[in-house]
């Protein structure tokens, strides 16, 4: 049986750190234009509304021009949660969806959300796609919250906070009701060569990538419901708040890769 972390491993990233990674290494001009599109979309269809220049629903292909005059340090990733707003310009329509989705894009004036959508086919069949949602961003937003953590920082962060939950959770007992769990966090521990980031991460960033996507994926796991109902409401209090510093290292971890700095 593969542990969470291995099932983690096999699931995407988040959509918003695939689009402002590549994006951005779009426009430093390290991959081609043509690379872009299919590359933050996977095998999913993403479409785009209310993108500049458009009347209706377009292709993300069709959509990316709106960004060619972006500078790379402009497009940046934002995981904002409830109670920590930080990389947001202010209040307004784009800070309420982009908390409802738990991440988004800004690029200077424009903030971009992606929403998932169910669709059934009259024979029962379901199949998802994405829309990324584009509001206009005031011209007075505060930029002061776009500041990202450097990478060395959060590297740091993240593993500080992986020991301290390992630990929290081994005092809760948490191999007796997920026993999966405590075996997937050691595991994550160890480096992990493997990334998606395009060409002109360094490799720190590359490391801190890697890492923090399937921490990512392993979080929402650990968050479900334990099997067979193990977990009763004041055990699930007790993961919660043992999980929350990881939760918000992991999230910082992934804003500082994505929006490092590239070596052109």
């Amino acid at each position: 049986m593969s542990s969470p972390a291995t099932g983690a491993a096999t699931l995407a990233p988040r959509r918003s750190s695939r689009f402002v990674a590549w994006v951005r290494a779009w426009r430093a001009g390290l991959v081609p234009f043509d690379e872009v599109a299919d590359a933050i979309a996977g095998d999913e269809e993403h479409l785009v509304a209310d993108a500049p220049g458009t009347w209706t629903d377009v292709s993300l292909r069709e959509a990316l021009p709106s960004l060619a005059k972006h500078s790379p340090d402009e497009i940046r990733l934002v995981l904002p949660a409830p109670g920590d707003p930080r990389g947001l310009p202010g209040p307004g329509a784009f800070a309420g969806a982009a908390l409802l989705a738990g991440e988004a894009v800004v690029a200077s004036g424009l903030g971009l959300v992606p929403e998932v959508r169910t669709h059934t086919s009259g024979s029962g069949m379901t199949w998802e796609t994405v829309l990324w949602r584009v509001h206009p961003l005031p011209a007075d937003a505060p930029k002061a919250s776009l500041i990202t953590p450097g990478a060395a920082e959060a590297e740091a962060e993240l593993a500080a906070a992986l020991a301290e939950t390992t630990a929290a959770l081994t005092r809760l007992d948490v191999a007796q009701w997920r026993p999966e769990l405590a075996g997937a966090l050691a595991a994550l521990r160890r480096p992990d060569g493997g990334t998606d980031l395009p060409p002109g991460f360094d490799p720190r960033s590359r490391r801190l990538f890697a890492r923090a996507a399937v921490l990512d994926r392993v979080l929402a796991l650990a968050g479900e419901s334990a099997p067979g109902g193990a977990v009763n409401n004041h055990e699930a209090q007790q993961r919660d708040a043992a999980l929350r510093p990881l939760t918000t290292a992991c999230r910082q971890a992934l804003v500082a890769a994505c929006n490092a700095p590239l070596r052109l």
